[in-house]
């Protein structure tokens, strides 16, 4: 069973890549000292801040990554979602990539570490939004997988390459995507 002290241990093996991360790391970890509650519990916002895991999937033959057209937000997000009472988000990462993506992958972290912490209010209608602590795992795909996504929270998957992400809209993304690329860097192949 996963406490708020395993988590935080995880969080402390985050090494920021900017000040804005390090805020969110230093913000988490107040978070974690302060409650056992950090599970949601009944969504959408039952406590009103929990812990979530990003999936970026990347192809390491061209460092393109797997983003998914999110219904509820309307933004192209990694995969991911709601760690469990009690689960290890490592394994809410494997866990998420399966559900909502029909893929097992390994982690490119060997230590199943995650690369990116952040700590941002969702948005969509305001009785429904929260707060969500989100920690960012890379795990090795590709663009050959097979995908079978979950129509019910997706209504898309596209890999984006870095020059298509430059190039896009920013608003239509997760605000700090672009630092997660930046702080991720190449992929090992490339």
């Amino acid at each position: 069973m996963t406490t708020s002290a395993d988590i935080a241990s995880v969080v402390l093996g985050i090494e920021p890549v900017d000040d804005l991360e390090r805020h969110h790391r230093d913000d988490a970890l107040a978070w974690l000292r302060s409650t056992d509650d950090v599970f949601r519990r009944v969504p959408p916002r039952t406590p009103p801040k929990h812990l979530v895991a990003y999936v970026v999937l990347r192809d390491e033959a061209d460092g393109s990554i797997l983003l998914v057209d999110h219904r509820q937000s309307g933004l192209w997000l990694p995969a991911g979602g709601h760690v469990e009472p009690g689960e290890d988000p490592a394994d809410a990462a494997q866990r998420e990539a399966v559900e909502e993506l029909g893929v097992s992958a390994p982690f490119v972290d060997p230590r199943r570490s995650p690369t990116f912490i952040t700590v941002t209010r969702t948005v969509g209608r305001p009785e429904d939004r929260h707060v969500d602590v989100s920690l960012w795992y890379v795990l090795c795909g590709s663009r050959d997988d097979a995908l079978t996504i979950d129509e019910r929270e997706l209504a898309g998957a596209r890999w984006w390459k870095q020059g298509e992400l430059a190039a896009a809209d920013p608003g239509r993304f997760d605000p700090h995507l672009g630092r997660l690329v930046a702080k991720a860097g190449p992929p090992a192949r490339a």
